[in-house]
Parts: structure tokens; C-alpha cells; sequence
């Protein structure tokens, strides 16, 4: 453990947002992968499934967890797999 105050703050800090972090990046991957199970199963709520992914890939994004490209490129590829699924059914 640091000897420093201002180094014990930014652990404490440091954790705190490690855990909020993860805890967001948890969500985009839930939301994802309900997405994926419900175009599997032909699920009629898929496009709200979709909505609610691309919510908490963007609010992932808005507050710094995920980089604007990685939000975007996983967004596009859920559209992608719903676009190839949607045809082939």
C-alpha cells in the first residue's frame, strides 16, 4: 500500500471506477447477447432488444468505458448479424 495520500485516493478511486467500469461493460455484453439468443430463436421483440443494446453500447461510450470505434464497430456487427439472420428466415 502507498505511503502517499494522494496515491491512497487514487486507488480508492481508481478501484471505484474499475468496478463501475466493469459492471457497464457487463451490461453492453448482456444486451448483446440477448440480442443474438432472440434472432436465433426468431423472437418477435428483437428490434427492441436492439434498441436496448445500441442504448448501452452508446451510453458505454458517452461515458469513456468503451472508445467511440469499439461502440461503432459493435453495433454495426449486431446490425450485421441481425441483417444476415433476418434474411435467411
Amino acid at each position: 500500500m502507498a505511503n502517499i495520500k494522494s496515491k491512497i485516493t487514487r486507488i480508492k478511486t481508481n478501484e471505484k471506477s474499475r468496478i463501475r467500469n466493469n459492471a457497464i461493460k457487463s451490461r453492453v455484453r448482456g444486451a448483446i447477447k440477448k440480442v443474438r439468443v432472440a434472432v436465433l430463436a426468431n423472437s418477435e421483440n428483437v428490434s427492441e432488444l436492439l434498441a436496448k443494446a445500441h442504448k448501452e453500447i452508446n451510453t458505454a461510450v458517452s461515458k469513456g468505458v468503451l472508445h467511440k470505434n469499439n461502440g461503432s464497430r459493435k453495433a454495426s456487427r449486431i446490425d450485421a448479424f441481425v441483417a444476415k439472420h433476418s434474411v435467411a428466415a
